[in-house]
């Protein structure tokens, strides 16, 4: 039997994402969000929602434009702590070290150091009560070689992306590969 648990935010498993964003001075800001994924394939867009009162909101309403950066588990305690302090009042790379390049087709600088990095326009945004949600049509993605194959795909177990459980506050890393989509269930054709 199935316990009730109410109405709660408990997909599994959640991305840890890395919004990059430019203030009015220029001055590249990031922030973690979770609430976040793939809504649509053509066009590619991705979408992020984050509370009005955030640093990053007021960027990405200011600039039409964000990054997604992926954090690999090397850097969780980088990544633990942007989401720990504003951007208002702190410099985020200064205090990581962590190092902002300035994207090649958005107005919004990315992590160097993430492996891969999605580069968006903002496409359209929904209020959704105490969160905006931002949709983000993707306009290049970044990834470092070493996590590309021949066909373009990328390697998640090269990655090691965060990720992360909403009701308990964790992060966790990628587990074993099972097998590939749209095969197993073959069996029951």
């Amino acid at each position: 039997m199935k316990k009730s648990l109410g109405a709660k935010t408990y997909l599994y498993p959640a991305p840890v994402l890395v919004i990059g964003t430019y203030d009015e001075k220029g001055k590249p800001n990031i922030a973690p969000v979770s609430w976040a994924g793939i809504c649509c394939s053509d066009p590619p867009c991705i979408a992020i929602s984050m509370r009005k009162a955030t640093y990053t909101y007021k960027n990405i309403m200011l600039k039409k434009t964000f990054t997604i950066s992926i954090p690999s588990e090397k850097y969780i305690t980088q990544t633990d702590y942007i989401g720990m302090v504003s951007g208002k009042n702190v410099d985020k790379f200064a205090k990581t070290k962590l190092t902002p390049v300035k994207s090649e087709y958005v107005d919004a600088p990315y992590v160097e150091e993430f492996p891969v990095v999605i580069e968006c326009e903002l496409y359209h945004t929904i209020e959704l009560g105490l969160h905006t949600q931002f949709v983000g049509k993707v306009i290049n993605v970044r990834a470092d070689e070493s996590l590309v194959d021949n066909e373009g795909a990328l390697d998640i177990k090269k990655i090691n992306p965060l990720i992360f459980t909403p009701d308990t506050y964790a992060y966790y890393g990628v587990g074993d590969y099972l097998c590939q989509a749209f095969s197993k269930g073959e069996s029951l054709k």
